[in-house]
């Protein structure tokens, strides 16, 4: 790495991980004062307190990072240029891609950073800080995690089935209030089950009290529905596949994502199926963020010259930072609505925005 590459980088990352600090401070502190009162009510000790905001850390990074990128971006080449530093560069034979080169290294390496935390950090984070928080207004112990019951439990599963829970135990793997909905291909009940209670053992499903009705084409009851005390279901789904299921798409990575859109194509539900589908394209596609972003913010730093460099700097990071997340947001709104393709919502933003870098970019040139 040549002794200007390693100047103009150290300069950015230090800038950068400064910000990372500053901003994973502030969110502590604003968010322990913003909710001290609740805190001191529900006596939280130190511990759980501790354990909660580190494990909102992955959360945190996968937030920032593009606007620590953007600012870090924007200041070091914003300085440069205000010391003339640029002009000797630039009459040294030096194009604006090579003097921008290693800070776009260090994005393409920034996205992929987030990209890992974002797949292997942040689903886990989500659903144990909403553990702790539950804890800790709930007051419970961590003994009573187990004896946790979810009501109105839904989910799409193999063969084409819908499943309704009215209760669902975790401790001792028992369903109780179940209708199961079976459909053929045009998406048309064939049939129905109904059971007061199921318990899974043995890898296997016993419903009790359960009946089981047959419909044709028109909706129709044919032959007398089935009653059973107990009957064994061939149920391909364990209860780990109805906890992961039912869980929200933040608290799935890409590939228990992937697997949950692949089984809800079976059932016909198109507007839910948009809607997964918008979400993890957009996790392929959001970590690039910091990349674009900082390319975006090279064109705007070269711009400024004035004395005030670090005022502008944080003025343009914001301005720019807060129109793309706009931008992007819209376009993914739209996506979920039917609007756009799933694939286009999340990446028009990025597209645009990178065409406008590059214009920029080419144009300072």
């Amino acid at each position: 790495m040549r002794i200007l590459d390693r100047y103009i980088l150290k300069s950015c990352l230090s800038i950068f991980f400064g910000c990372i600090f500053l901003f994973l401070f502030l969110y502590v502190i604003v968010d322990v004062f913003s909710h001290l009162d609740e805190i001191l009510k529900q006596q939280a000790s130190l511990y759980i307190l501790i354990r909660y905001y580190l494990s909102y850390l992955p959360i945190i990074f996968v937030q920032v990072s593009p606007i620590a990128g953007l600012l870090s971006t924007l200041y070091t080449f914003a300085s440069l240029n205000h010391n003339n530093e640029i002009i000797a560069m630039r009459s040294s034979g030096l194009s604006i891609f090579r003097i921008t080169k290693p800070v776009i290294i260090f994005g393409v390496l920034l996205s992929i950073c987030v990209f890992w935390v974002n797949d292997k950090f942040v689903p886990q984070s989500f659903a144990l800080t909403q553990k702790i928080k539950t804890q800790m207004e709930k007051g419970e112990k961590k003994g009573k995690q187990n004896q946790e019951i979810i009501d109105n439990l839904s989910m799409y599963g193999l063969r084409n089935r819908l499943y309704y829970v009215n209760k669902f135990f975790l401790a001792t793997n028992t369903m109780e209030g179940i209708t199961i909905l079976e459909h053929d291909e045009n998406q048309n009940v064939i049939k129905k089950i109904v059971a007061s209670k199921g318990v899974y053992s043995d890898k296997l499903w016993k419903f009790y009290q359960s009946i089981t009705y047959n419909f044709d084409k028109n909706s129709l009851i044919i032959k007398e529905p089935l009653y059973f005390q107990e009957e064994i279901m061939t149920i391909p789904e364990t209860p780990h596949d109805f906890l992961a299921q039912r869980q929200r798409s933040d608290y799935m990575n890409i590939s228990q994502l992937d697997e949950y859109i692949w089984k809800l194509s079976k059932s016909g539900a198109t507007t839910a199926i948009r809607n997964l589908k918008v979400d993890l394209y957009q996790r392929f596609t959001s970590p690039f963020t910091s990349l674009i972003i900082i390319i975006l913010g090279i064109p705007f730093s070269l711009i400024v010259k004035k004395r005030t460099t670090g005022l502008s700097s944080i003025g343009l990071s914001v301005m720019v930072g807060f129109l793309y997340y706009i931008f992007n947001s819209i376009s993914i709104a739209m996506g979920k609505a039917g609007i756009f393709a799933p694939l286009l919502a999340v990446s028009l933003s990025h597209i645009i925005v990178l065409g406008l870098s590059i214009y920029l970019i080419r144009d300072l040139s």
